[in-house]
């Protein structure tokens, strides 16, 4: 079970968080600024790292939750067994997605990069156009009713301020 996720993380997230940033930023070892950095520089890079490591946490939670609840993985080859709505779930359908996009607009901050900007918002749209067009139209196949009801009342990319609870 843990190499098959191990397997998924390094097709999918590693690739899209780690390979595509680091040829954007031209594939050369980036550096950091070591003294005399102005407020502002200080301050992008503490919020580039914020957002990278909350959305590491967001990744985490929400693929260990795929592992316990769900009985399968992030890749689409090897899905959920069991329909997931609790933790994050509970409060977006896509948790997953929106902790990746989190690093990739951590990193684009950190490193000052539009490019990696960029690359963040085509990830987004790119997502969007697949669970759209094949992700839930799968769900509601494999899950039925209780994915449309999930469906009706957690929203895809903007979290809920409650926690659904599945009332």
């Amino acid at each position: 079970m843990i190499l098959r996720h191990l397997l998924s993380i390094l097709l999918l997230p590693f690739v899209v968080v780690i390979v595509v940033p680091y040829l954007l930023l031209g594939g050369t070892e980036a550096h950091l600024p070591l003294g005399g950095a102005s407020l502002w520089t200080v301050a992008r890079l503490g919020a580039g790292a914020v957002l990278c490591l909350g959305g590491l946490g967001l990744f985490v939670w929400s693929v260990g939750l795929f592992a316990r609840a769900g009985r399968g993985t992030l890749a689409p080859w090897d899905p959920t067994k069991s329909l997931v709505a609790v933790g994050p779930y509970r409060y977006v359908r896509n948790p997953m997605i929106s902790g990746v996009a989190l690093m990739l607009m951590g990193e684009a901050l950190f490193w000052s990069s539009t490019a990696v900007g960029l690359w963040a918002g085509c990830f987004l749209i790119i997502n969007h156009v697949y669970f759209v067009l094949a992700e839930e139209p799968g769900l509601e196949w494999r899950f039925g009713d209780a994915y449309r009801v999930y469906k009706a009342h957690v929203p895809r990319w903007i979290p809920r301020a409650r926690p659904w609870t599945g009332g």
